[in-house]
């Protein structure tokens, strides 16, 4: 039988190897795949890792899904760009600290052709009823995304709900990821709602071009939420923390703001100021 020392000195060597120096910290990190295909994670994950030691292994999918895979605990820490599903999910009780690390916005593309004619126009909705009147190819991603949302949200405004756009020929919701929506975009000569981000990764944009931008309602918003320990356990969330702090700090925001694509920056550091 193992004595109760046994057992003490056995614990106190559990706990010394999990805190020593070096031991392998390893968070998970929720994102949409919209963040996740534009390069920015690959890009400055590894300054956060050589700073802390922590890695963050990221896991890309749709608001939706991600936030629901935060409830079930299967992450650690989210970054996510939905604003009301964001404030349902703390609302919930499942997340706590909720920080704005980055806006860009959206823009709505388009075929060269511009068989809408809303090219060069600052009005999303009065472009999209345009779109609807022309009955112009658009594709939508269709995939519970917060760009599908948004998405959802001015077509509603423009006076068209998904139960009637749907059974439209010329609106095509395919059910992927925003390279995906570009990708369907650029083949089917359509226009499609992209994040500026996702636009500015595309390599092959074809004879695709921006239509719309500068509109208010286009601004999108990024923020990273800490984990409520209530409802995950409080197994990685000290390194989740860490990672959020870094974020916002001033050596994470230069990060995030120095991150380019084709000398384009995609997104604008905004811990400081909040949009």
């Amino acid at each position: 039988m193992i004595g109760l020392r046994s057992i003490l000195a056995l614990v106190a060597l559990v706990s010394t190897i999990h805190s020593a120096p070096g031991a392998e910290q390893t968070i998970t990190l929720v994102s949409t795949t919209s963040v996740e295909d534009t390069g920015f994670f690959a890009n400055i994950l590894p300054q956060f890792t050589a700073k802390t030691g922590i890695t963050v292994n990221v896991v890309g999918q749709p608001t939706a899904r991600a936030l629901d895979m935060a409830r079930r605990g299967d992450a650690d820490v989210v970054l996510v760009h939905d604003p009301a599903a964001e404030r349902e999910f703390i609302d919930e009780g499942y997340g706590t600290t909720r920080r704005q690390i980055a806006w860009n916005d959206f823009v709505l593309v388009g075929p060269s052709g511009d068989p809408a004619r809303i090219a060069g126009g600052k009005d999303v909705v009065a472009a999209l009823k345009a779109i609807a009147l022309a009955r112009a190819p658009f594709v939508s991603r269709g995939d519970r995304s917060d760009n599908n949302i948004e998405e959802l949200r001015l077509w509603r405004e423009a006076g068209r709900t998904s139960e009637v756009l749907y059974p439209e020929k010329w609106y095509n919701a395919i059910g992927g990821g925003m390279m995906q929506a570009l990708g369907a975009a650029r083949t089917m000569n359509a226009y499609t709602l992209a994040d500026r981000g996702s636009w500015l990764s595309l390599d092959n944009k074809g004879a695709l071009v921006i239509a719309v931008e500068g509109d208010p309602k286009l601004l999108n918003r990024y923020d990273v939420i800490e984990l409520n320990p209530k409802k995950h356990g409080p197994a990685r969330l000290a390194e989740a923390k860490v990672f959020a702090d870094w974020l916002v700090s001033p050596e994470g925001q230069q990060a995030v703001d120095a991150y380019q694509v084709n000398g384009e920056k995609l997104f604008n550091a905004s811990a400081a100021s909040p949009k």
